[in-house]
């Protein structure tokens, strides 16, 4: 079963194209925007295979262009649940029996169709589903995703073939074994390369899945769908459904064979099901592996000695890149006031260049947020700061929907370490700076640490060694992921494998082996050569 596990080739990072003026990917992704803009699609659901279609048509448009429309997907419901887990349970055991090495190649073929053939396509749907520019959409949806493909091989490999010592007379080894039932995964709007993982992970290591994706990716995740047919997938092995969250959660989490549940997405939610999964613990043949990301409350810290420039452009990328809605985005800083006037200056001059629009225009830097619930939540805080008198707005302040989701990047100052805006998660283009004592940096970071639920992102600048050394030191449980003179978002598969704790979820590392070794259920299996004849041991002989 484990046979030549040295053969699989070596994981890479898929190299970011440029688009570039005049190159050929960025006429490739322009005419293939034009593609998909000239068209409207109708998009099923997939259940064992089969196109599934109901009487209920949901319109999909652009967040940043409300009055085009894309397409339409189907709304299902229970029983569309119910006959996707039938499916999952029917290919269940053909996945599992398939050689590791088959099921490696299926998804090796996914990640070079991923960059080849298609990505001008999961690029531009990328773009136009959720918003993204061409630089954002190229690192998620193409490469980010391609790379979980080629290391998660590697990583399985690896599993694989981690085995037990045996000694004279015996063979030990393990078998890692999918789970027994199907795996829920449940996936957000805002990367498609989180999408096509959360599924994709549990189903590499011989897992069935159950997918249900957010409202606000289905034209992507159309897109994924045909990728994972093209690549050899079998039919059931992946099943995706658009159903309401609850509906699905229901049937799903009652099931006897749910075995697993792979998610990105709010606390409350996750929380709420963690509850539910407790609550139905006796229902289950097996206890339910539960790995989930829910999100951040993101800092920069910045040092009495840290460069001006440097703060502020990872300020403003970290904070702005694809209109904030990163788990891992800049929400809150502390800036030392000696620096801040600095830090200010060219914050407010940067911001001022920054164009706002649609994506098909690639000098915008951003777009629209995803929908009106998350345009209504932030324009909310956005209009409170302006008029709450420990606040100062900054830069931005400004949020329209009459075309598309539109909020201005905005930076508020606050006089309050604990104002609203510093310690609740926003998921927006809103960046809050508290102004600290230079001198007061060490208490300062205890604020940081005890502000926020959450343990996601962090990052320090610095150009004191000690300084940087007692930070790293103290803010040691603050952030899964943390960062040294950079901005705190950008984590790489195979070079900074992404998750955080506390209230940021259960920190099991996609992009990793933690991740992968979490869809196995291993079978120590001892084989010995020539059993004993006599029970008797020799210390019961007397002599």
């Amino acid at each position: 079963m484990y046979k030549n596990l040295e053969s699989v080739p070596k994981a890479y990072n898929e190299p970011v194209k440029s688009y570039a003026p005049g190159s050929p990917e960025k006429a490739e992704l322009k005419a293939m925007l034009s593609e998909l803009k000239s068209q409207e699609i109708e998009i099923p659901m997939i259940i064992g295979g089969k196109r599934i279609t109901t009487d209920q048509k949901i319109e999909i448009h652009p967040p940043h262009d409300l009055k085009h429309t894309l397409g339409h997907f189907y709304r299902g419901g229970a029983e569309h649940v119910a006959m996707a887990i039938d499916a999952a349970l029917k290919a269940a055991e053909s996945w599992a029996r398939m050689p590791w090495e088959h099921r490696a190649a299926i998804f090796l073929r996914a990640a070079d169709l991923l960059a080849g053939p298609y990505r001008a396509r999961i690029n531009a749907a990328t773009m136009l589903c959720q918003s993204k520019t061409a630089h954002q959409a190229e690192i998620d949806a193409a490469c980010e995703l391609a790379d979980f493909f080629r290391f998660n091989v590697q990583y399985m490999t690896e599993i694989y073939s981690q085995q037990p010592s045996s000694d004279k007379g015996m063979w030990n080894r393990l078998e890692y074994r999918p789970l027994e039932g199907f795996v829920y995964a449940l996936t957000p709007f805002n990367f498609t390369s989180i999408a096509g993982n959360l599924q994709t992970a549990p189903a590499m290591m011989g897992n069935v899945v159950v997918w249900k994706c957010s409202n606000t990716q289905v034209y992507s995740a159309k897109v994924l769908m045909d990728l994972f047919e093209e690549a050899g997938v079998p039919a059931g092995v992946i099943n995706l459904v658009f159903v309401s969250g609850p509906v699905a959660g229901k049937v799903v989490m009652e099931h006897p064979d749910f075995a697993g549940f792979h998610f990105t997405g709010s606390t409350a939610v996750f929380q709420q099901i963690w509850k539910t999964i407790g609550t139905n613990i006796a229902k289950y043949k097996t206890y339910p592996r539960i790995v989930g990301e829910t999100g951040g409350k993101d800092f920069v810290f910045a040092h009495k000695s840290s460069n001006a420039e440097q703060v502020a452009t990872a300020l403003l990328r970290g904070a702005f890149e694809f209109q904030g809605q990163k788990c891992s985005a800049a929400s809150r800083a502390y800036i030392p006031d000696n620096i801040w006037p600095a830090v200010k200056e060219k914050l407010i001059a940067d911001l001022k260049t920054v164009k706002m629009g649609d994506v098909e225009d690639f000098t915008n830097f951003m777009g629209a947020v995803i929908d009106k619930a998350s345009f209504d939540k932030l324009s909310m805080y956005i209009d409170n700061a302006l008029n709450d008198k420990e606040t100062e707005i900054i830069a931005g302040g400004g949020h329209d929907d009459s075309v598309g989701y539109f909020i201005e990047p905005t930076v508020i100052v606050t006089t309050d370490p604990h104002y609203v805006t510093m310690e609740e998660e926003l998921f927006g283009p809103v960046l809050t700076i508290y102004v600290y004592e230079a001198e007061k940096w060490e208490e300062t970071l205890e604020v940081v640490d005890t502000t926020s639920i959450y343990a996601l992102t962090g990052a320090i600048f610095s150009n004191d060694r000690y300084a940087t050394d007692y930070a790293v030191d103290y803010l040691s449980q603050a952030a899964g992921n943390f960062y040294i003179n950079d901005k705190p978002t950008g984590a790489v598969v195979g070079q900074q494998p992404f998750g955080g704790a506390r209230a940021s979820g259960t920190n099991d590392k996609a992009g990793s082996y933690l991740n992968m070794i979490r869809w196995t259920s291993p079978r120590t299996i001892k084989e010995t050569f020539d059993p004993p004849k006599d029970y008797r041991y020799p210390f019961m002989i007397e002599e």
